[in-house]
């Protein structure tokens, strides 16, 4: 979990069976992606794991997203194009933890 007053971009993608979430580097890491695709993935997305959300949205519980579910909703097992695809076809939401707030979830 973030410390102090760090911020939490995620990019969210409403699929047709399931909502999926991929943790990335913050707004301007993905605007700069879209920009120059030479840019490297490994620079804009938090660790290679694509999440599943089970029809909650952006803020609901995170699961990682199985390979059959991915093959049913892009087509393919590939995670580096499933990434792509969130990439260009979701949206990117910010979230910032205050520490008095974490106190609050402790």
């Amino acid at each position: 979990m973030p410390r102090g007053n760090a911020p939490q971009s995620k990019v969210h993608y409403a699929g047709k069976e399931d909502d999926f979430v991929v943790m990335v580097d913050g707004a301007d890491a993905v605007q700069k992606w879209k920009g120059d695709r030479s840019v490297p993935l490994a620079q804009v997305v938090s660790g290679f794991k694509i999440f599943v959300t089970h029809k909650h949205g952006a803020q609901g519980v995170l699961d990682t997203a199985s390979k059959s579910t991915l093959e049913n909703e892009f087509g393919t097992t590939n995670e580096d194009e499933v990434i792509t695809k969130i990439l260009e076809g979701g949206n990117i939401q910010e979230t910032e933890y205050k520490e008095e707030r974490m106190h609050e979830l402790a």
